[in-house]
């Protein structure tokens, strides 16, 4: 109990603390920016655990329950920032220009999107200074091997290729190429070669693949069967200064974006199983792994869980912040706000979607723990 405790759990709360504080310092921010007054900035749910009130009237409180936050404020009727339609209506007009549902849509829209945009500039700055200080580990897209009887070999692959471009995409590295095939297993990819003085277009297919991590994780991606040596691929640490770096770590975040949309398409078409969704057991488990190779390498877990997290908010469900966005949208092409009925049951229907999600994922975790 005591090991399960100090490394899955605390990894666990310190990975979650961070991404769910830089989240709603976006809303906070941008909020107070556009004169919207906050009542509460809470890390974590349920009974206040420690806080204090600023000089603004914003109580900042930790709390019991280390699975999230919120900011609320003045005028919200609960932590989702629905709002309480007869106090609102009590309030004078002094009083509503302060209030998240008084103030101009643009300044709504712009309060709700800052959590998920700074859950990406969170991840940027991870990855940016992680590239910064160690640089970047690369290797050229040349194959050295091609396995037998592997979708590569069926295509005509030889050694000494470069695989230039995939799907009209140009790879510049061994590790472009890795990410872009275990996402797409069963799926034709277009594929660019170069040999020698020519280019020859191909078109392979990853075929499904389990393979298991340091940590022995089962998981199932597309592979090609081609591999690249130090030799051939020219393996290496590339150092950048702070704007490369900058450049690269929002690359970085982009490619988990676009990594994250495609496996969405993918378990849309049933091409990926939903077994892969993941709950807070397995981001603790992980948490727990990944805490053994340093604190690097944990920032990096929390970068990636960021982008996840922002991407996961801006989804049209409501309750989240894609949800309010939407409505804000709706808005704004009929010229007056939803009614607070139809905001009433679209929360209410999200909250039911994300509990259930949330349920599927737990499942998944436990189904995985005791299979």
């Amino acid at each position: 109990m005591i090991h399960m405790l100090t490394g899955y759990l605390i990894p666990f709360i310190v990975v979650l603390s961070l991404i769910v504080f830089i989240h709603e310092m976006g809303h906070y921010l941008v909020g107070r920016l556009s004169g919207i007054r906050v009542l509460a900035f809470s890390l974590g749910f349920g009974p206040e655990l420690i806080g204090f009130n600023d000089r603004h009237g914003t109580r900042w409180k930790l709390s019991a329950i280390p699975l999230g936050g919120y900011v609320r404020f003045f005028g919200d009727a609960d932590a989702a920032s629905t709002t309480d339609a007869e106090a609102y209506a009590a309030l004078s007009p002094e009083e509503k220009a302060q209030t998240l549902n008084g103030a101009a849509l643009w300044k709504r829209a712009a309060t709700v999107a800052a959590g998920p945009i700074f859950n990406f500039l969170l991840a940027i700055a991870i990855f940016s200074a992680t590239f910064f200080l160690y640089g970047r580990a690369v290797s050229d897209p040349i194959v050295a091997e091609v396995k037998a009887d592997s979708a590569a070999a069926a295509a005509g692959v030889m050694p000494g290729d470069v695989l230039s471009a995939l799907d009209g995409e140009r790879m510049t590295t061994f590790e472009d190429v890795v990410r872009y095939v275990s996402l797409r297993p069963g799926v034709p990819i277009a594929v660019t070669l170069k040999r020698g003085d020519k280019v020859i277009h191909v078109t392979i297919t990853p075929r499904p693949t389990e393979v298991k991590d340091r940590f022995g994780n089962v998981s199932e991606v597309g592979q090609i069967g081609v591999i690249t040596t130090a030799s051939v691929g020219k393996f290496r640490v590339e150092k950048l200064n702070l704007g490369q770096s900058l450049v690269e770590g929002a690359r970085q975040t982009w490619s988990i974006v676009t990594s994250t949309v495609d496996y969405l398409r993918g378990l849309i078409a049933g091409r990926l199983s939903a077994d892969e969704l993941g709950g807070p057991i397995r981001v603790a488990q992980a948490s727990g792994q990944v805490a053994t190779l340093g604190i690097g390498a944990l920032l990096q877990l929390a970068a990636v869980l960021s982008v996840s997290i922002g991407m996961i908010n801006l989804m049209p469900v409501p309750v989240l912040d894609g949800g309010h966005l939407m409505l804000y949208l709706l808005e704004a092409f009929r010229g007056k706000p939803v009614s607070a009925r139809v905001q009433d049951i679209a929360f209410r229907i999200g909250f039911a979607m994300i509990l259930g999600l949330m349920v599927f994922a737990t499942w998944n975790d436990i189904s995985r723990l005791i299979g």
